[in-house]
């Protein structure tokens, strides 16, 4: 009996060592991030991976006197720090500024899928519970430091995107939409949220957002996929998905942006096929929606590029059967071609793995002509790739006509988060806003703080 149970923990120790031994063998990049990145971006051949590349930057935080690397002609600071995973950012019309502080609800199942996840998750820094709550940072005397702070909402549902319209204060949870009565320059809301819309949770891509329409009538909110290619099945993605009618896609659906009415507290399918939408705006000339999305993984460190687009009614971005305008997923069945030319190619690429979260156009930012048009983006950073990918913020330079230039690739705005040997982190950017003086902000949610950028004096 006992010779039985040696050679039974042998054959699990070799099996152990073989699983480790395939997640420490990375697929390494044979391209660099830039060339998988702009309008027409270098594609490669995918290479399929049954388990994919590990290569987290393990969060360390910041050293006394450490702070990000900001472009020539910029400088930065700490705008508020001993923040609880700060990530993302709103400001209020009297230039308060409202950071969620977030992370994924508990997750269910178990087995070793969900073993392999929670590993993952706390490798990168996002394994501790949600603090639930969204704190107000306001800062008196103009110095581009907050000196007052207070916890502005609590009890929330993994809370993210923020949007007021008129006296109405909407909060995307995972779970749900909803609202608070707001008046300017209050603190603290304690009344109870009033629910709009409900929302599909569980599974991966926790994160909602929401931005008010330039209308107010509406308010459109991002909804991730609850996998990767829907390797739990078409219907776990909702009905849309399963080949239903966009209509039947509200409810439950997944991958895609909904447009909600609140006064009748209904929803409509505005685009879908996009794995993971999160940062959205309105970019100015235009007045046309964008959105930055996470695309698919598993298919080798530089495939697909993460993108930023264009989101226009009933559009069809490709997931999960296509990637980048039509590029066939060949893992995903049953095969949908008749949806391939339907497929709307996205407009900018961001890079592979790059994980773009955040997204603000520069409308209101001061920070000198270089940055007058255009979009910043937060990366948070590849938690796939080698060598890792993102870890910074970048902008994107636009045309009058409300498009990136034909040339244009990501220009570093603020760098220094991934450490030089690639394997540690001292944080890991999120949301993006302006504040009232035209600074841009970052949220830091492995820093654990929110950084100002403004122009050098």
């Amino acid at each position: 009996m006992l010779k039985r149970l040696l050679i039974a923990l042998v054959v699990l120790l070799v099996v152990a060592a073989g699983v480790f031994w395939w997640l420490s063998r990375p697929d390494h990049a044979r391209v660099s991030e830039q060339a998988v990145a702009g309008r027409v971006p270098q594609l490669t051949e995918p290479r399929t991976q049954d388990i994919p590349t590990v290569g987290i930057a393990k969060p360390v935080g910041w050293a006394a006197g450490e702070k990000p690397t900001p472009a020539a002609g910029l400088q930065v600071a700490a705008f508020a720090d001993k923040l609880e995973h700060p990530r993302w950012l709103y400001r209020l019309p009297n230039g308060d500024v409202l950071v969620a502080e977030s992370n994924s609800p508990p997750r269910e199942g178990g087995g070793i899928t969900g073993w392999v996840m929670n590993f993952l998750l706390g490798q990168a820094g996002a394994g501790v519970p949600s603090p639930n709550r969204i704190t107000l940072l306001r800062d008196t005397n103009g110095d581009g430091v907050a000196d007052q702070r207070s916890a502005f909402l609590t009890g929330l549902n993994s809370p993210h995107g923020m949007a007021l319209v008129g006296e109405w204060l909407y909060v995307a949870n995972t779970d749900a939409l909803v609202r608070f009565p707001y008046r300017e320059g209050q603190t603290q809301i304690t009344a109870q949220p009033e629910k709009i819309y409900a929302l599909a949770g569980g599974g991966n891509h926790w994160a909602r957002n929401v931005v008010a329409a330039p209308d107010g009538k509406s308010l459109f909110v991002s909804i991730g996929s609850s996998s990767n290619i829907a390797e739990n099945g078409l219907e776990a993605e909702g009905a849309i998905y399963a080949g239903g009618s966009p209509a039947q896609g509200t409810r439950g659906g997944r991958a895609m942006i909904i447009q909600v009415f609140p006064d009748t507290r209904t929803a409509r399918v505005y685009a879908w096929g996009l794995r993971n939408p999160n940062g959205m705006a309105f970019e100015p000339n235009s007045g046309a929606l964008w959105t930055v999305v996470n695309e698919r993984d598993m298919l080798g460190s530089d495939m697909p590029p993460d993108f930023l687009t264009r989101v226009d009614l009933g559009a069809f971005y490709g997931w999960p059967w296509n990637y980048w305008g039509g590029y066939v997923d060949k893992r995903v069945t049953p095969e949908r071609p008749d949806l391939r030319e339907y497929t709307r190619r996205p407009d900018f690429a961001l890079g592979p793995h790059t994980a773009p979260l955040g997204l603000t156009f520069a409308t209101d930012a001061k920070l000198g002509p270089n940055w007058s048009n255009g979009a910043f983006i937060g990366l948070h950073g590849s938690w796939n790739r080698q060598p890792p990918s993102g870890y910074k913020v970048v902008f994107v330079p636009f045309t009058a006509e409300g498009f990136p230039g034909r040339d244009a690739k990501p220009i570093d705005v603020l760098t220094g988060f991934l450490a030089p040997d690639g394997k540690t982190a001292r944080g890991r950017p999120v949301g993006v806003i302006t504040d009232a003086t035209g600074a841009l902000l970052v949220a830091d949610d492995a820093g654990n703080k929110v950084w100002r950028v403004s122009a050098a004096k």
